[in-house]
């Protein structure tokens, strides 16, 4: 699609539709979607594919700066949520992104109006060493220091294998035991601790206060898959009403294996849309 046609499309999409859901102290306000849910057809065509999610309603979407935003520049993926009225509190990044340019990634998420730079797990070498762990902790605490300057905060997102005791003791307990809550959050992604056989309901009571932004995944009975989020075994509705001051802290639909990208993220946000509690 050029460009043009993309702009005056997605201007009239941004006329048209409510850029809010109702308030409620019972409800979601702002939905978002991870767009590793949709990465085939962001791959295909990123414009097309934003301006396809807010017309299904979406408010937000999580960035992959793991993805190279799929081709799109800074200026483009600018313009892009600017022509659709989407918003990106976050992005996924690599974690060594901290080691390297840090300040100008930084920097980058502050022209695009973002809050969280997000990691979507330690390196490989983190799965077999508790010390691993701990440095790790350490660089965040350092790249938190320098992200709270432009008003944005680092984060770590949970994955199976995180469920996983090293030594006894699991990876996120020694993270979030080493890093600073003043300086680094975390995002749980509740339908990874499923799958990875943790409880997400008793780590959000455990660390209510880390817990800053949300993925939102259901999964099949034996745990091994994820799927959409009406069909899936786990409660949303008891754990998003759990959720301490909800409307703070965004919340990402990230369904990974679906066969129908953009049918299957429509499905998921009716289902958000429709919880009451």
């Amino acid at each position: 699609m050029l460009r043009r046609t993309f702009l005056a499309s997605a201007a009239a999409t941004l006329a048209s539709r409510h850029l809010l859901l109702p308030t409620s102290a019972g409800a979601l306000n702002r939905i978002g979607i991870e767009l590793y849910a949709v990465r085939k057809a962001m791959r295909e065509a990123p414009e097309k594919t934003l301006e396809a999610l807010a017309k299904i309603g979406y408010t937000d979407v999580e960035l992959l700066w793991s993805f190279k935003n799929f081709g799109q520049s800074i200026k483009e993926v600018k313009a892009s949520l600017k022509a659709t009225g989407l918003k990106a509190p976050s992005a996924h990044m690599a974690p060594e992104t901290i080691l390297t340019e840090w300040e100008q990634r930084c920097a980058e998420a502050k022209e695009l109006g973002m809050t969280y730079l997000t990691a979507p797990s330690l390196p490989s070498e983190a799965n077999k060493s508790i010390e691993v762990v701990r440095l790790w902790a350490n660089r965040f605490n350092n790249a938190g220091e320098v992200a709270r300057r432009y008003g944005l905060w680092i984060a770590l997102h949970n994955e199976p294998n995180h469920e996983k005791p090293i030594m006894g003791q699991k990876p996120m307990d020694v993270f979030l035991a080493e890093t600073d809550p003043k300086l680094v959050r975390f995002q749980l992604d509740v339908g990874n601790m499923l799958m990875g056989g943790g409880d997400p309901l008793a780590f959000l009571q455990q660390y209510r206060n880390r817990c800053w932004s949300f993925h939102l995944k259901n999964v099949i009975a034996d745990r091994t898959k994820d799927t959409e989020l009406a069909k899936g075994v786990f409660d949303l509705k008891t754990f998003l009403a759990a959720v301490p001051e909800l409307d703070k802290k965004p919340c990402f639909v990230e369904q990974e294996g679906s066969g129908d990208e953009l049918a299957s993220a429509k499905e998921n946000f009716e289902f958000l849309r429709g919880l009451k509690w």
